[in-house]
């Protein structure tokens, strides 16, 4: 097989592949992931994934690429990483018993065989009334500056929801490899 290319930088996402236990290298993509006007979230994801993954296919057309992005949504309100305490916090606080939609779109471009796969997958996140005092106690542990929603559901954060309706758990921290595994699959890798 040709060598295999997460187009991240992400080491949450890096970290999920490594789970799949294929060898593969990481090249960050250089991609604007500013919103496009009247862009959904989940056609945003499915365009930042394939503009990430045909990023790194131009400089590595030989390799298979993949390509993830997510977009998370709470009331109509699209969320960002945070960054700092005080961002997590307002974002904590904007979810307390609301329910969050995660879109997270991985793409695989095989551009020597000419091949584009794609999939997006949609996760709810219901948030339990929270206390101001448990969201001080949670960033102080966590400091999920870095992750969009303001929360790490693979750590602490998972104590933040009353339940997550999604297929495949690990959509949520930014690639979803039930999907993912399926592309490899279709490529011709080998997994179980």
């Amino acid at each position: 097989m040709p060598p295999l290319i997460l187009a991240s930088s992400s080491v949450y996402r890096r970290q999920l592949l490594e789970r799949l236990r294929l060898p593969f290298d990481c090249v960050a993509p250089g991609v604007d992931e500013a919103p496009l006007a009247a862009e959904s979230p989940p056609e945003r994801a499915l365009r930042l994934a394939l503009a990430k993954a045909g990023a790194v296919a131009e400089r590595h057309p030989a390799s298979i690429i993949i390509g993830s992005d997510q977009v998370g949504v709470c009331k109509g309100e699209a969320l960002e990483k945070p960054g700092d305490a005080l961002r997590a916090r307002a974002q904590l606080q904007w979810m307390s018993a609301a329910a969050a939609t995660f879109h997270t779109a991985v793409a695989v471009l095989a551009p020597e065989r000419g091949q584009a796969l794609q999939f997006v997958d949609t996760t709810t996140v219901y948030f339990r009334a929270l206390s101001d005092a448990e969201i001080e106690r949670y960033i102080a542990i966590e400091q999920p500056f870095d992750c969009a929603g303001a929360f790490r559901c693979e750590g602490l954060g998972i104590s933040l929801f009353s339940r997550i309706v999604s297929e495949d758990p690990s959509a949520l921290v930014g690639l979803p490899l039930i999907a993912l595994a399926r592309l490899l699959r279709q490529i011709g890798y080998e997994l179980p």
